[in-house]
């Protein structure tokens, strides 16, 4: 086994060397948030969505920008508006008058990286044709299936404030999202940064520094990260400690929880913790993996009660206490 986790470690050296190229061209333009662009990263690197939130102005666009800006791949920008149509979105059927029938005209889908802007401004029949694409990789136009190319990732942003002219997605929808990040306003030194930069001549820009098919590549890497037995029933039990709190020794949480967490959520804390592990150039996966990365697998798939509400508490409230209480192996 200790032969096996060196071979893995010797892959991830020789694999991850493109991750702190990534992030030093993000460095250039965007200031401090490294913690934001090592979870963008986790999505590139297992296939998993991402929903980004954060109030207007925090660079969220910027930051989903710059990131497909280092890799040489096809970026989409999409901003959803109550309007969009879902063939604004996967694309329709044109009638060729030379031929007399009907050909495929591609929507913007059909790119590597998508950033859906504003999510929750788009009716619910374009985020469903969005969901569909992310989860089967796939989009039929007419009677004619198309497979989505690889690395196919959709970052997604919300504005949690302004919620008129919003249709927000519901909880079925948000848990195909492999994370849900909140970004927070920068701190004071951050943002004198912020002001230098983009107050100057010449506004920095990010150069490509990677493949799509190191991207790949890559992946299957992560895919071999070993998991311990323990780490996986760790993963378990916090899981199962959103739905039954009381069985796994979490106190006080009676009444708050209406829904916990999906198995979705085992698979995703499994694969990001992989990813995780990935990034610290380790062939292993820790407790401290799960617990880095389980607050933004785990937010959105909790679902609180108006108790809870009415006591103030909040989903992450509800995760710290499980990680504080459940055991680590």
């Amino acid at each position: 086994m200790d032969q096996d986790i060196q071979a893995i470690h010797e892959k991830i050296d020789r694999e991850s060397a493109f991750v702190e190229a990534i992030l030093a061209e993000v460095g250039k333009v965007i200031v401090g948030q490294r913690a934001i662009m090592e979870r963008l990263l986790i999505g590139i690197l297992s296939g998993g969505h991402i929903l980004i939130e954060g109030v207007p102005g925090l660079a969220k666009t910027l930051a989903v920008k710059t990131l497909s800006d280092t890799i040489e791949t096809k970026f989409q920008r999409i901003q959803f508006t109550p309007d969009l149509l879902p063939a604004d979105l996967i694309g329709t059927m044109i009638f060729n008058q030379e031929k007399g029938d009907f050909t495929p005209k591609k929507g913007p889908i059909f790119a590597n990286i998508i950033l859906a802007d504003e999510i929750n401004r788009a009716p619910a029949k374009v985020q469903s044709a969005l969901l569909e694409a992310m989860q089967e990789r796939q989009v039929t136009i007419g009677e004619t299936t198309f497979p989505l190319d690889e690395p196919f990732l959709v970052l997604a942003t919300q504005n949690p404030i302004e919620q008129e002219g919003t249709y927000p997605l519901p909880e079925a929808q948000v848990d195909r999202f492999m994370l849900k990040l909140k970004i927070d306003y920068p701190t004071r030194k951050e943002e004198r940064e912020i002001i230098e930069r983009m107050t100057s001549t010449s506004i920095p820009t990010p150069d490509p520094v990677v493949k799509p098919e190191r991207i790949i590549k890559a992946r299957s890497v992560v895919g071999e990260v070993y998991v311990d037995d323990r780490i996986k029933e760790y993963i378990l039990d916090i899981v199962f400690a959103t739905r039954q709190p009381d069985a796994h020794g979490v106190k006080g949480l009676e009444g708050f929880i209406e829904y916990g967490a999906s198995p979705r959520a085992s698979i995703y804390l499994t694969i990001a913790a992989k990813a995780h592990s990935f990034l610290r150039r380790r062939g292993y996966v820790t407790p401290e993996d799960v617990k880095a990365i389980g607050m933004d697998v785990l937010r959105h798939r909790i679902i609180l009660t108006y108790e809870a509400e009415a006591e103030n508490m909040t989903t992450e409230d509800v995760i710290q206490q499980i990680f504080d209480t459940v055991e680590v192996p």
